[in-house]
């Protein structure tokens, strides 16, 4: 008995003793090695609390977003950080992760060609990665859900996803990559979304056994004669680039499913008359029908809900499954001659955006009194609004005459495609109200701080230039989206830097997206303000305005471009308070942007002794590129967006002391460490925010 005490008290030690080593133990070396270059590719941010260069234990001191099993890393989550730079080489060393999750940053460059070897979970979406998915990626063979959206990868997948069999859910949609998916059909996939890119060919038949689809978006080619698909279209979501059933070509690859051809018989005398009976008695229960549905909406609206898939919200992952979704109510539409119709309706429903009454609004206004007045935009009057549940979104009240049918028509269309403008760098559309002849547009709230404040206010300290580069960056981004995703492409129509707000971490929001159609229809009196506004504006527009039939996404490529020279020089577009000659900012450094002396002295002063003269010419390439006179010099976005990465990640790199030399701006980490309002104080300095 005593011995097996003993025992028995033996290995109580030994496993207590266990415990206490785990408790005590530091990181497995290749751990901390990645994680440390990490750290130093994502330029040391001090979001990534106890993180640090130089030793460290991730799992004993508890770094952020870091969870260990033991002296492992298992879980390394640091999505919605607002961390900028690389993902670095040293992800494979990670041997015992399984989730990995970088979302919702402002991460550059390629995704690295060597990633965690036995992970689970990775999730890259909603960041700027560039280049094609790496060949090395099979190699993870436990991968099961993966997330690359919204960036910017590209170039044909190929058989790239080749081995993954353990593979169940990816989401590829708002890239640019192009060819064909039929490799993804060997895939064991339950989720799969694919929208919004360039893909193109056939649709490999066994995309109808993927439970949950999104495809719609691409180039893919349907013939007329194709072999419908034998399930529910309702499991997927294909969009307005399908006009049937999915279907394709033969192909060595795929296994379709085969029709077996009848051939058809004439009608004769007898069947015709059978037809002309029965579609005569269809027209008059038709006619019954929508005579009862007319009496009954004289005195209240139907209501209507449909199924689609619903958009991805920046900050989740993309749905699973479709969403119910309003529409307006669907009243008696009787075209009255004094135009007094009490609401209007359409039947294409805005995606996910809420319909709201003006009673709701009212409240959440307090009757759109004067205190939650944010201003008055070109379009009307802008509102802080705060609902029982403690949100607050903000309202903008488009002040319009009485509008037309047809003019009611543009108007929703204004906001089924806002609706549809889900991206980090714009302001998202919450819902609308068009009840009581009242045009009433709902947003997210962002903070009452735009870029001009900033720029051209005494009451703010000056931004960093490496603050500035990532603002022209976010803005490049959200006109990519806007000029590449859709066809036709939608234009902003409005770019200036006060229609880009900042977030407390000062990343850029664009606001007013699509509205500028809207100026036409509102009353005298908002035109009258939008003329005072226009005044300041006129900087912004470009050569080609007015003329007929204009490329309008060419206009925002001028306009970025003026923005571009606002954060250069901290300029105003238009300055009349100075000599003739210096108020269109664009004619005055137009002159000056052709050597490096010149370029020197145009740039803001409170930046200048950070920034190297190469610096500041690739940054003058870009800008001149945008706003040549000749609207088809003027490259795309995704040019633009590209050059922009470059001259943000060697100025990164000479930020570290790898290249040029540049003076590291002391005040940088102060800036990003607290969110106070950054007024100005006594003493100079950078902005804190």
């Amino acid at each position: 008995m005593a011995t097996q005490s003993l025992h028995w008290g033996f290995v109580v030690i030994v496993f207590l003793a266990i415990l206490s080593l785990q408790a005590s133990a530091s990181t497995d070396a290749p751990d901390v090695i990645a994680l440390q270059d990490l750290y130093k590719a994502l330029n040391n941010p001090p979001q990534l609390k106890k993180w640090r260069l130089d030793g460290g234990d991730p799992c004993g001191e508890s770094w952020t977003g870091v969870s260990c099993a033991g002296a492992s890393v298992i879980h390394l989550k640091l999505q919605g950080l607002n961390l900028s730079g690389f993902l670095g080489t040293q992800l494979h060393f990670l041997h015992s992760l399984k989730h990995l999750d970088v979302s919702s940053n402002y991460i550059v460059g390629e995704i690295p060609y060597d990633l965690p070897p036995n992970a689970t979970h990775i999730n890259l979406a909603y960041n700027y990665l560039s280049q094609s998915i790496p060949l090395s990626l099979p190699s993870v063979e436990l991968l099961r859900h993966l997330n690359l959206s919204h960036n910017s990868l590209s170039g044909p997948v190929g058989n790239v996803f080749t081995g993954l069999q353990n593979l169940k859910e990816m989401f590829l949609q708002n890239n640019q990559f192009t060819g064909s998916v039929v490799y993804l059909a060997t895939l064991p996939l339950t989720d799969l979304n694919i929208q919004t890119n360039h893909f193109s060919g056939v649709i490999p038949t066994q995309f109808q056994l993927i439970p949950n689809l999104w495809i719609d978006g691409n180039q893919f080619h349907l013939g007329e004669n194709y072999p419908a698909w034998n399930y529910p279209l309702d499991n997927g979501s294909f969009g307005q680039n399908f006009n049937g059933h999915p279907a394709t070509e033969s192909s060595a690859m795929e296994n379709y499913l085969k029709v077996n051809g009848h051939k058809k018989k004439r009608l004769g005398p007898g069947g015709i008359v059978c037809v002309v009976g029965a579609v005569a008695l269809v027209v008059t229960c038709a006619a019954i029908f929508i005579a009862m549905l007319i009496k009954r909406s004289r005195n209240s609206c139907s209501v209507r809900t449909t199924t689609v898939a619903s958009e991805v919200n920046p900050q989740l992952l993309p749905p699973r499954s479709p969403s119910l979704l309003h529409i307006p109510p669907i009243c008696n539409h009787r075209i009255e001659k004094n135009s007094a119709r009490k609401s209007f309706s359409k039947y294409k429903a805005p995606v996910g955006a809420k319909i709201y009454t003006v009673t709701e609004l009212q409240l959440a206004t307090n009757n759109f009194g004067e205190e939650n007045l944010l201003g008055e935009g070109s379009l009307g009057s802008v509102y802080r609004a705060e609902f029982p549940n403690g949100q607050i979104f903000v309202v903008k009240n488009i002040n319009m005459v009485s509008l037309s049918f047809q003019e009611e028509e543009q108007f929703l269309d204004v906001i089924w495609t806002a609706s549809r403008l889900r991206h980090p760098n714009i302001v998202t559309l919450i819902g609308y109200c068009v009840e009581h002849e009242q045009h009433l547009l709902v947003y997210e709230y962002i903070r009452d701080l735009s870029l001009h404040d900033v720029l051209h206010s005494d009451g703010y300290k000056p931004l960093s230039w490496n603050i500035r580069l990532n603002i022209a960056l976010g803005v490049a981004r959200a006109l990519e989206f806007l000029h590449s995703t859709f066809s036709p492409p939608v234009a902003h129509g409005n770019v200036k830097a006060s229609n880009v707000l900042l977030d407390k971490e000062l990343m850029p929001r664009l606001c007013d997206t699509g509205l500028a159609i809207l100026r036409p229809l509102t009353s005298n009196s908002v035109k009258m303000k939008a003329s005072e506004i226009a005044i300041g504006d006129t900087g912004y527009i470009a050569p080609e305005h007015g003329e007929p039939a204009t490329d309008n996404t060419k206009s925002d490529i001028y306009a970025f471009g003026v923005l571009l020279l606002e954060l250069l020089t901290g300029r105003r577009p238009f300055d009349g308070s100075r000599p003739r000659e210096e108020q269109s900012l664009v004619k005055w450094a137009s002159s000056r942007m052709h050597d490096n002396e010149g370029l020197l002295q145009m740039v803001d002063p409170s930046i200048k002794r950070t920034l190297t003269s190469k610096t500041i010419s690739r940054f003058a390439d870009v800008v001149l590129l945008c706003i040549q006179a000749d609207k088809f010099f003027r490259p795309p976005m995704s040019e633009i967006v590209s050059s922009l990465t470059s001259v943000l990640q060697k100025f990164t790199a000479a930020k570290s002391g790898a290249m040029e030399g540049a003076e590291v701006d002391p005040f940088e980490r102060s800036f990003r460490s607290t969110y106070t309002r950054f007024v100005t104080s006594p003493t100079p300095s950078y902005i804190s925010v």
